[in-house]
């Protein structure tokens, strides 16, 4: 268990941000994309 937390709260920083996506974090990417979704 403590391996996986390590790996969700060190690794996958939802708040480090990509470059893959423009330089923001995964969680703005997700917010932007459910934002998109609904004016759609």
């Amino acid at each position: 268990k403590q391996a996986m937390f390590h790996y969700i709260e060190m690794f996958y920083n939802p708040k480090r941000r990509h470059t893959s996506n423009g330089r923001i974090s995964p969680n703005e990417y997700e917010r932007l994309y459910f934002q998109n979704q609904k004016s759609v």
